[in-house]
């Protein structure tokens, strides 16, 4: 009877630890499942981006629908700055459209889209940044979300971003210019300046404990800082 006590016993108990291990492999799954989902919504939003979102080549209205089946898409206050040995030459109020779910991110600022949370960000396109081989001039593009909308969130969305571009042309004298453009992820906009021959430093220059990445060519050059404002606007659609 004991024996048969002592059967009944294992079987529950084996049957209690099958179906705890079940479970944890249920959310394991689930887990795996969910990541993959948002790393592929964020690689969808980063697409969209890149192929919608073109300032500095468009000019007047249009239209970018941007899907993703979980996560929020809103915009967050970020600047691009020219600076000299005085101090600060030109603010431009640049700000970011950013999408995230979960540990997945994708963000469009000053013209580039990078992908990545901050600390392990890449950069997806490049900002339209330039200098010339001579490095006696640097052209800086200063594109501006200028959001009207507000933030989207939820499941299965299709968001609207609609925006009206148009472009202004600024001339900046001879002088020894630094740019720096507000972002979470400034290594990933690091690594692109140091690629076309420009040295970088990081630091929050206004202590709102958002890093710029601020770019230098070293001695003198003329800078052309070529604003294109969006006039985005950001909604369900």
């Amino acid at each position: 009877m004991r024996r048969a006590q002592s059967h009944v016993v294992g079987v529950v108990l084996l049957l209690g630890l099958t179906v705890l291990a079940l479970g944890g492999l249920t959310a394991t799954v689930g887990t795996v499942i969910d990541g993959q989902t948002a790393t592929a919504d964020a690689t969808r939003v980063a697409d969209t981006f890149r192929n919608g979102l073109e300032p500095v080549a468009q000019t007047g209205p249009g239209t970018t629908r941007v899907q993703f089946t979980d996560g929020r898409l809103t915009t967050a206050q970020r600047d691009l700055r020219v600076l000299n040995g005085s101090g600060v030459v030109r603010v431009v109020r640049i700000d970011a459209l950013i999408y995230t779910a979960g540990g997945a991110r994708a963000a469009f600022v000053a013209g580039a889209v990078t992908r990545g949370q901050p600390g392990e960000g890449w950069l997806v396109s490049d900002p339209p940044v330039t200098v010339t081989r001579t490095n006696d001039t640097l052209v800086v593009g200063a594109p501006r979300v200028n959001a009207s909308g507000g933030a989207v969130a939820g499941d299965a969305v299709t968001a609207r971003v609609r925006t009206n571009v148009t472009h202004t042309r600024e001339r900046l004298p001879s002088d020894d210019y630094r740019v720096a453009i507000e972002t979470r992820t400034p290594e990933a906009f690091g690594r692109y300046f140091r690629r076309i021959g420009l040295s970088t430093t990081i630091r929050d220059i206004d202590g709102d404990g958002t890093p710029s990445v601020v770019a230098s060519v070293g001695g003198r050059e003329t800078v052309y800082l070529i604003g294109h404002d969006m006039r985005t606007e950001v909604a369900h659609g």
